[in-house]
């Protein structure tokens, strides 16, 4: 059995996950999540600010505490949408380093591939769509695992559609949402998911204009979708075993969004089942992920606690290990001990 440390920097969260790997397969992971917002402004500006930089920073680096402390042997990390976007990247990815790791900035695609890894060992032998709704842009990636655990990834595109992005181009007031505002955050969504689900064939099996072998469910990862489970059960506190596969129908996802779009942005932070933090770009990640149901004709979800960590724990340990990459992909391992 291998302990291994994986944490990824996204748009809005930085998260550590310390995953024990045996025979290729997730035997035990314990996960820790921090909202440090490392894409604030970059949509606008195209830079990371010193200031979100900092608190990143600050995160990660109890991040190689913990997972020090845990008995992990050696960590990986990355970065994904802000850290593209951004013309600055080289500046968090010295201060990274200072901390023993060797970041990546990975691309979409590479992204998108080790989210569907980690989610559909929940699904051996069903052709999925998995959404990685993210803070700058959500990743999808269209394929089956096989029942031998064979990886058959047909299509995978990343699109600039995340909940802070969305948030700050239509949605960054303190609420209630205005409804031309709102109504242009949908347009926008649609427009940049419609083209990407023609291409991909990614419209649900059943629904008009599916391909003869389309996807049969629709699985969702992400700060959002998870939120928005939490909120339809009132969870407080969180908990990620009644998250972990929940169904969310786009009907309730509607009216959560209408029931957001009509609070304060405090008031949101109120409600039973979201952190404060995420309060401010809730309402954005809700119309990107209704908007996406929308474009593939999808009338229910299942939400993913099997994330991009999950995936990327399991590369780790083929890297570990020398064996070949579950994905066309390895990350760089950097010893803890």
């Amino acid at each position: 059995m291998n302990r291994l440390a994986c944490i990824d920097i996204g748009t809005v969260t930085a998260r550590l996950a310390v995953a024990d790997v045996e025979g290729g397969r997730v035997t035990r992971m314990a996960k820790r999540s921090q909202i440090c917002n490392l894409g604030e402004g970059v949509d606008a500006t195209g830079h990371l600010s010193d200031a979100a930089i900092g608190r990143v920073v600050s995160c990660v680096r109890s991040y190689v505490d913990n997972a020090r402390a845990a008995g992990a042997a050696a960590a990986c990390c990355t970065l994904t949408s802000a850290a593209r976007d951004a013309d600055n990247a080289e500046k968090i990815e010295g201060e990274l380093r200072a901390l023993g790791l060797e970041p990546l900035v990975i691309p979409g695609r590479v992204e998108g591939s080790l989210t569907f890894l980690g989610v559909a060992q929940d699904f051996p032998g069903r052709l999925i769509l998995v959404a990685d709704n993210g803070g700058g842009s959500t990743e999808l990636a269209l394929g089956r695992l096989g029942e031998d655990g064979a990886l058959d990834l047909r299509f995978v595109r990343s699109v600039n559609v995340g909940c802070r992005r969305v948030t700050e181009k239509f949605l960054a007031g303190d609420g209630p949402a205005d409804a031309g505002a709102l109504a242009a955050a949908h347009e926008f969504a649609a427009r940049s998911f419609s083209p990407v689900v023609r291409e991909g064939a990614l419209v649900a099996a059943g629904s008009p204009g599916a391909a003869a072998e389309a996807p049969e469910q629709l699985v969702v990862t992400g700060g959002t979708v998870t939120t928005l489970v939490a909120l339809s059960l009132a969870l407080d506190p969180y908990d990620p075993a009644r998250v972990h596969l929940a169904e969310l129908s786009r009907d309730a996802l509607d009216e959560l969004e209408a029931r957001l779009a009509g609070l304060t942005v405090a008031q949101r932070a109120a409600l039973p089942g979201i952190q404060t933090q995420r309060a401010p770009v809730i309402l954005g990640g809700t119309v990107a992920v209704g908007e996406l149901m929308r474009q593939t004709g999808f009338r229910a979800l299942r939400a993913s606690e099997s994330d991009l960590l999950f995936g990327l724990a399991l590369a780790a340990d083929a890297a570990w290990r020398g064996a070949d990459s579950p994905v066309v992909w390895k990350p760089e391992l950097r010893l803890l001990r």
